[in-house]
């Protein structure tokens, strides 16, 4: 295979742009019939989103990595370089698509001619036109047979000020108006702006690990060259590599003699530690050192969940496939945690349910391992006011995320939840059930506009921990699908939040205490309670199970004994004699109770603190 020249394409014939859109609206079929028309695939009826790769994309039909590739295109007898990046559109995987606008100069916003401007279209719209990135709208999916372009080029219009004779109409699945595309994108989006005479400056956006190669980096080159056998040092960890082995993807990597300034590809050096390429690093020529790029801003959970391995001789390897999948997708924080049930794990933040949820399926489909997950939770904040916490902690506000750590409410001043700001994109008809819905989630009302006649966005400041769980289940069930949800980060308000502990026979268990809205707190205390009815075994002795908040007990069930019939040798006879035997046995019940301690087998625990995936 022989090695590409990449000097033929200076910075001005390289056009770098990424593809965004809502989730489904068509943006990997689109990549499809660009890689298609530009000949870096040979067409044929098996290329079905080429650029979603791992298997839970597409298993889900889903894009979970942003993914790039390089196009070679002539236009009006010229060569053209283009680096497309197709992104992820579900609003968990909205750090991918930030991350993937740095590396462009312009975007191609899809909208979909049936279903038309939804909630994500809006967000990541957004994120574009704050990069200042050009953007071409295009307007997908003409062929089908509900489709009415008119409308939504009026809601583009009318959103995003865009003019409506810009807006391409093109079909990706049966390649009407594609070329148009490309030759919008060589009119429209500028050159980078870099030149190949300064010295190296690269930025690693993105890196996976190779079994057999180490760890293979994808850069974007913002000056000089880059060639096998140089000497290049990180800016992050101060460490040097040699290069082996440059070259760009078209979807597969393909080695090139160089890479120049305004182009991306991949690099491997013989990194072997997972560590070592961080996502937002600056690699640069030894003894040549440049100011490193800007980076990203770290990814914020929103969401956290404990992970443990199914039996602990596991630790080693789950936390080696964890530092390999980390690596992969950046956006996860780790941190050790170990708890009295399930031994020693992990506490994981994720931008979102999806995200959490994929993320266990690439580490059961990838590294074979299957672990326990805990039902999800999000980080309170504590303003203390006692002088004494304030001086123990060293700052008076605490984040609280393990709720052993909850402080007592004489302590603290007022506790604090972070909110989000949620955009609801939905057909008009549903509005009284959604309303009712965000109520019930303890919304407060922001804005509402009607973007045409019948479609309506509604914004509402949600707090985080109402809509981790299901909120986005019971939002498409109530819309028969149509309503889309996106949300942003808002900050923390305060909150009237407390702890909440399970008492089995009056002696609190530690792993089962959660931290809780006031509102919520009889229903979820209620709801946990009948739970481990139905997973605590019967013993020979009572069993009370309370939900408690301080003193106070707000729910309770009772788990009765196992008992042998004292009266069965009594054939009538007086009354007085059945009730001296069960009295008896009851004396000895009760006698048994003060003594017996409640085990709680492990399963129980694991039943009660994993998600409910079935209600």
């Amino acid at each position: 295979q022989e090695k590409l020249d990449m000097s033929m394409y200076p910075v001005e014939s390289i056009r770098n742009f990424s593809i965004i859109a809502h989730v489904d609206h068509g943006k990997s079929t689109l990549a499809d019939r660009l890689l298609e028309i530009t000949g870096t695939i040979s067409k044929t009826d098996r290329n079905k989103q080429v650029l979603d790769k791992l298997q839970v994309e597409r298993e889900r039909g889903i894009t979970v990595k942003a993914q790039s590739a390089s196009l070679f295109y002539n236009h009006e007898g010229k060569n053209y370089l283009l680096n497309l990046i197709d992104t992820p559109g579900h609003v968990d995987f909205s750090y991918e698509v930030s991350r993937s606008l740095s590396a462009c100069q312009g975007v191609i916003l899809v909208v979909d001619a049936n279903e038309g401007i939804q909630a994500q279209t809006v967000a990541n719209f957004y994120l574009a036109f704050e990069a200042q990135l050009s953007i071409i709208p295009v307007i997908n999916k003409i062929d089908l047979k509900n489709a009415d372009p008119e409308r939504v080029e009026k809601q583009i219009e009318k959103l995003f000020d865009i003019p409506t004779d810009e807006c391409i109409r093109i079909s990706a699945k049966q390649g009407t108006n594609v070329e148009k595309v490309l030759q919008k994108v060589i009119e429209k989006i500028p050159p980078p702006q870099c030149n190949t005479a300064e010295p190296l400056k690269a930025l690693v956006f993105d890196s996976t690990f190779d079994h057999y190669r180490g760890v293979i980096a994808n850069i974007a080159l913002f000056g000089g060259e880059i060639a096998k056998g140089q000497k290049i040092v990180s800016a992050q960890t101060k460490k040097r590599y040699e290069v082996n082995e440059v070259g760009i993807l078209t979807p597969n990597e393909q080695p090139t003699h160089k890479l120049y300034a305004g182009q991306v590809g991949y690099l491997i050096a013989g990194m072997k530690e997972v560590t070592e390429a961080q996502i937002g690093d600056t690699l640069f020529l030894y003894k040549q050192p440049v100011e490193p790029l800007p980076g990203f801003k770290s990814a914020k959970p929103m969401v956290f969940a404990g992970m443990y391995p199914i039996d602990q001789t596991e630790y080693n390897n789950l936390k080696s496939a964890l530092e390999r999948l980390t690596l992969n997708d950046s956006s996860v924080t780790v941190h050790r945690d170990s708890s009295l049930a399930l031994g020693a794990g992990w506490r994981l933040g994720f931008l979102g349910l999806l995200h959490m949820e994929v993320f266990n399926q690439r580490l059961e489909q990838e590294y074979n391992m299957s672990v326990i997950l805990t039902a999800p939770t999000v980080p309170y904040k504590a303003v203390l006011s006692s002088a004494k916490l304030i001086k123990e902690y060293g700052k008076d506000q605490i984040t609280i995320i393990n709720p052993a750590q909850f402080p007592d409410k004489l302590s603290v001043s007022e506790y604090l939840e972070p909110t989000v700001l949620g955009t609801i994109v939905t057909p008009h008809e549903y509005i009284g059930k959604i309303i009712a819905l965000c109520q019930d989630r303890r919304a407060v009302q922001k804005d509402m506009l009607y973007i045409d006649e019948n479609r309506v966005m509604l914004k509402y400041l949600f707090p985080l921990n109402e809509i981790v769980v299901d909120f986005y289940d019971a939002l498409k069930s109530l819309s028969s699908g149509y309503a889309s949800f996106d949300y942003e980060d808002a900050g923390y308000q305060s909150a009237d939040l407390i702890k909440m502990d399970i008492l089995l026979n009056g002696n609190p268990v530690e792993e089962l205490a959660t931290i809780i809205h006031n509102d919520k707190a009889y229903a979820a205390g209620k709801l946990l309670c009948e739970r481990l009815k139905e997973t605590i075994p019967r013993q020979l002795f009572e069993i009370a199970i309370q939900a408690a908040i301080g003193k106070k007990i707000i729910a309770r069930e009772t788990l009765k004994p196992y008992r042998k019939n004292v009266v069965a040798k009594c054939y009538g006879g007086d009354i007085t004699r059945r009730m001296k035997l069960l009295r008896r046995q009851a004396e000895g019940k009760r006698l048994m109770r003060k003594i017996g301690n409640v085990e709680v087998p492990r399963d129980a625990f694991i039943r009660v603190l994993k998600r409910e995936v079935d209600k």
